[in-house]
């Protein structure tokens, strides 16, 4: 679940389940205006996020903090999801403890900070029927925010954040300019241990390998990458090609985001996660 507060007046979020074996997306969306008022006191308000704690009613969904856990209700078209998420280790602060750079100008940058490694329990509804997440299942909180567009150059990004099985996380990511060549990147890797490394830019490459053309958007997205970092070389898959989002009614644009699995040099499978591509269909405006 995403939401976001520039306009302060305007919450927006999408959620998604992926049919594996279906190789179906199933994707609904939410936007509604915030008075700005504290949750529960303007009748008016169809959304409200609290601002000092996690805490977030969007229309009929729903994102909070109970206790030390956080508890996800949403109730989709054709799915819901109704899970809790414990956090089994401690904050992730990306970039330089926790300004992450987006750009050439110190301007461009974003205040971000990761949860990976979350214990997941709970149970995801798809066309009637429920099933229970397995035990061991894990995700992974993103939030991100900042004040500054991207830079003039840029039209688009790539990201993943994954879950490696040895319970260390990898984050990483590039903006592209409409050559489609990388001119910033970055991201981290925090060990299972709790040893982290932030990459400086120059040290994260994405090789394309394989590409899906969308019948939707004819957009030509990689859905599978070599990605060079410093901890080691990996290969991204998705596990499913079609995992395309259009959410033009609350993002305001067409984007690619779904299930990965990653491999290590060896080819050995090391992790699983999300991957995230933007700018593919039209360039990206923030």
């Amino acid at each position: 679940m995403q939401s976001n507060l520039a306009a302060r007046h305007l919450l927006f979020a999408h959620a998604a389940v992926t049919d594996v074996l279906g190789k179906k997306l199933w994707h609904d969306q939410r936007i509604a205006r915030w008075s700005g008022d504290s949750l529960g006191s303007n009748p008016a308000d169809l959304a409200a996020a609290s601002l000092s704690d996690t805490d977030i009613v969007l229309r009929d969904w729903s994102l909070r903090r109970v206790g030390a856990d956080l508890q996800a209700r949403i109730p989709a078209g054709d799915f819901s999801l109704d899970l809790t998420f414990k956090a089994q280790q401690p904050v992730l602060l990306q970039g330089q403890q926790g300004l992450s750079r987006k750009g050439p100008d110190e301007a461009q940058a974003s205040y971000y900070y990761s949860v990976p490694q979350l214990q997941a329990t709970g149970t995801t509804t798809l066309k009637g029927q429920t099933r229970t997440l397995q035990a061991g299942s894990t995700a992974w909180l993103d939030h991100e925010w900042s004040q500054q567009v991207l830079h003039p150059l840029a039209v688009g990004w790539d990201w993943m954040g994954i879950n490696l099985l040895d319970g260390s996380a990898l984050t990483a990511f590039q903006l592209r300019d409409k050559e489609g060549c990388a001119f910033w990147d970055g991201g981290s890797f925090r060990s299972a241990a709790g040893a982290l490394y932030t990459f400086s830019r120059g040290e994260v490459t994405f090789k394309p390998l394989r590409s899906w053309r969308s019948p939707m958007s004819n957009a030509t997205y990689p859905v599978e990458w070599m990605v060079r970092t410093p901890t080691d070389f990996y290969t991204i898959k998705a596990l499913v090609d079609d995992q395309e989002l259009d959410s033009r009614s609350s993002t305001g644009a067409i984007y690619w985001e779904g299930l990965s699995e990653v491999w290590d040099r060896t080819g050995k499978l090391v992790g699983r996660g999300y991957l995230e591509m933007t700018g593919y269909a039209a360039p990206l405006k923030l």
